[in-house]
């Protein structure tokens, strides 16, 4: 039984440590003299020298905790031994400027039910403003802090450690991981259709865009566009208009904009500036706090802006009607702009996902933040709006499937296998049951895929390295994004095309180039397929 739970710890320390990315430093730093570890009910006093001497030669000096742990099986003793020196924050997971931000504090308030202190009234769960002070001080004199860093300097003459509570997480984390799995399972048994390779991501020359400077009555400075022209010959009807993500740039989507130009559409990127990637770069200076509801409201005026402009020929983009495409935070917007609003209940289901702490769909953190200060009462109606499409959206708990009547608006969701900020079952599969009434309306997974496979920067090679912010390799964005893109694009494109007159309905259809396979579902199979792995 023992060895079956500190296994689902080791799986908890596992995923933690993969998202910050960092190995151990020994921090000299010594605040509380005695500990208690509480596990499956059983409180063991130990010294902080002897858990020191545990995490660092995995056998320690005798004690009751040592004696206790040779009473586990190899992989036990080693499960616990990670745990101590497990990171929790570090510098390079942008530490020192995400404590105090919305981010930040889920990942505190887990710590504070992990730890509890003595007091006068007892024994209490320490501070959340106790924890947070304590890691801002070791982060000014180390690179990162573990588990072990932060249990040693937390001013405390006795701390209790409740492993058990870290047990509870790690079963509701290793079920959602599980669930995952069972997605990446299903689809690589698919019989796939084998098609003709992949362009290698190098597009047709066609000039450079055109820069547009846009005044906007809700900023100071004007807004940046690009604007991509279709051939005159070949000018369709909809234009096109797309928005990164939180820290994305409209560099990013060149090679989309590029793409769906040569194809026939105008396409105009957007930046939203206090969003971008010159926002992230104030974050890391520690300059600005991490963007949160107010970048949805702003970015909703960007929308709106570009739209009037539009409307009123300010903007001279040819089409009567506009197909929004957007990136995570940008998709969401799209999503935004249809005007549906918040299903009841939200709060509600805020409560319970921030209490299991959603590693494996970071979204949720943001999708609660953005429902705080009324920043999802800023929609906006837009009557030309002739489709969404969403690349790594997400909004499962804003729109929850079983709650939400489904719109009459076209739209395509794409995601990725290996995407644990927005995971393709409950953000596009799922998703698509709340957005996908149309008989067009799909989506599409890729295997290997992740969250930055749409993200293009300059340099990039088939790794996924290049010369910008978004410095990623394969770990974060995913196997062979030239050819994910190109996918994509190819996708994109039967969409629209098929807005544009085509009468048969979405037929869900597996594909194959090479290495890379990718999946498209109908209404009606990604909500039997999202139920069936439930």
């Amino acid at each position: 039984m023992l060895r079956g739970r500190l296994t689902g710890r080791s799986l908890a320390i596992g995923l933690v440590g993969s998202l910050l990315l960092s190995p151990l430093a020994p921090w000299p730093v010594r605040a509380a003299e005695r500990l208690e570890v509480v596990i499956d009910g059983i409180t063991l006093p130990i010294t902080v020298d002897e858990l020191q001497g545990l995490a660092g030669a995995g056998a320690g000096k005798r004690s009751e905790l040592t004696t206790w742990l040779r009473l586990l099986d190899q992989d036990s003793r080693s499960g616990l031994i990670r745990l101590l020196n497990a990171p929790v924050l570090t510098r390079r997971s942008l530490g020192q400027q995400l404590l105090r931000s919305w981010a930040a504090r889920p990942l505190i308030d887990a710590l504070g039910d992990l730890i509890q202190v003595d007091s006068a009234k007892g024994t209490e769960r320490i501070s959340s403003e106790r924890i947070l002070s304590t890691m801002e001080k070791l982060l000014t004199e180390a690179p990162q802090v573990s588990t072990l860093d932060l249990l040693e300097a937390l001013p405390a003459e006795r701390l209790r450690v409740n492993l058990d509570a870290l047990l509870l997480a790690a079963g509701r984390w290793k079920t959602q991981v599980e669930r995952q799995q069972r997605l990446t399972s299903h689809l690589s048994r698919q019989p796939a259709e084998v098609l003709d390779p992949l362009a290698s991501g190098v597009e047709r020359s066609r000039p450079g865009p055109r820069r547009i400077r846009l005044s906007v009555p809700h900023r100071v400075e004007d807004l940046e566009l690009q604007s991509w022209s279709a051939p005159r010959s070949d000018r369709r009807r909809p234009w096109i208009l797309v928005m990164p993500g939180l820290g994305g740039d409209p560099d990013h989507f060149q090679w989309l904009a590029r793409g769906l130009a040569s194809a026939g559409w105008s396409v105009v990127l957007m930046e939203h500036p206090g969003s971008d990637s010159a926002a992230v770069q104030a974050l890391l200076e520690g300059r600005e706090p991490l963007a949160g509801a107010e970048a949805l409201r702003q970015r909703m005026q960007d929308l709106q802006a570009v739209l009037l402009a539009q409307r009123r020929g300010t903007l001279d983009v040819p089409g009567d009607r506009v197909v929004l495409i957007g990136h995570s935070l940008g998709a969401f917007t799209a999503l935004m702009a249809t005007g549906r609003a918040p299903q009841p209940g939200l709060p509600q289901r805020c409560r319970q996902a921030l209490d299991e702490l959603p590693l494996t769909n970071l979204s949720l953190l943001l999708q609660c933040e953005l429902a705080k200060e009324g920043a999802l009462e800023a929609r906006i109606s837009v009557p030309e709006l002739a489709a969404v499409v969403g690349l790594n959206s997400f909004g499962s708990l804003i729109w929850p499937p079983g709650l939400s009547r489904p719109a009459s608006i076209p739209v395509l969701l794409m995601g990725g296998t290996l995407d644990l900020i927005t995971p393709p079952l409950a953000e596009q599969l799922g998703m698509l049951a709340s957005f996908g009434q149309h008989p067009f309306s799909r989506a599409v997974i890729v295997e290997g895929g992740s969250h930055f496979s749409a993200i293009r920067v300059e340099g990039q090679s088939s790794s996924g390295d290049g010369d910008d912010l978004f410095r990623l390799g394969e770990e974060l964005v995913g196997v062979n994004p030239l050819a994910v893109q190109e996918l994509l694009r190819r996708e994109l494109i039967a969409f629209l095309e098929q807005l544009e007159g085509a009468a048969q309905a979405t037929a869900s259809h597996h594909y194959q180039e090479g290495s890379v396979r990718w999946h498209r579902f109908n209404s009606r199979d990604a909500a039997a397929l999202e139920s069936a792995l439930q």
